[in-house]
């Protein structure tokens, strides 16, 4: 059976923002006195800032600077950085194929609201998406599978495990959609390698979402 909904992760996936992402998130530490190369930060790229400052933060770190570091990180992301991100290829045109064969359509992303709003206009989505989550709507973030679990509730309770998909560009993407108990398709865009995104569990990789489209007959969401 075809698919019958798919949970899209936004950052790296929809949108060209993950290297913009490391930047701001090296710079926050930078501030606070921490010196972590770019490798080290864009690696972690794709979780939320809960389970992406444990990495690099000490439990006594964490108690004392993480929510400052937090909230300086977004407020720098949103002043420097959110005007550089550019819409992935092909974006709409997928998301406009899905719909005409049927297939629910949710966005499934840390960003906060008004970031995810700003990335829907870009993409040019904002009539096509049919259920969203943003950071407000999960405790934890990814690998959590929190956010795919809340963006997949709001698609209706007909939908079933077996016939949805994750779609995403990062190894965290892939193990939280296997802890929610669906299959995760992957993206190169996000500049994950391949090898680590098969490695967490990715059943097919795709160049981007127009690549995905253009071989979409051929994708597990049309032979599943």
């Amino acid at each position: 059976m075809a698919a019958q909904a798919v949970l899209f992760d936004v950052d790296g996936t929809l949108i060209d923002s993950v290297d913009l992402h490391a930047r701001g998130w090296q710079d926050a530490f930078a501030h606070f006195g921490k010196r972590i190369t770019f490798e080290e930060v864009r690696a972690q790229i794709g979780k939320g800032g809960d389970q992406l400052m444990p990495v690099f933060l000490s439990q006594d770190e964490l108690a004392r600077i993480g929510r400052e570091l937090e909230r300086y990180r977004a407020e720098l992301y949103q002043r420097e950085y959110l005007k550089r991100v550019r819409p992935s290829p092909g974006v709409r045109e997928l998301f406009e194929e899905l719909l005409r064969r049927g297939v629910r359509i949710a966005l499934a992303s840390s960003a906060k609201s008004e970031e995810l709003e700003l990335y829907k206009r870009l993409c040019r989505i904002d009539d096509l998406v049919q259920a969203e989550t943003s950071a407000d709507d999960a405790e934890r973030s990814k690998p959590h599978p929190d956010i795919f679990q809340a963006a997949l509730k709001r698609l209706g309770k007909d939908v079933e495990l077996r016939r949805t998909f994750v779609v995403g560009d990062s190894p965290w993407d892939a193990i939280a959609a296997h802890r929610l108990g669906v299959r995760a398709i992957g993206v190169l865009c996000g500049g994950f390698a391949e090898a680590d995104l098969r490695r967490a569990g990715c059943i097919a990789i795709y160049r981007d979402p127009e690549d995905l489209r253009m071989r979409l007959d051929q994708s597990p969401l049309a032979l599943s």
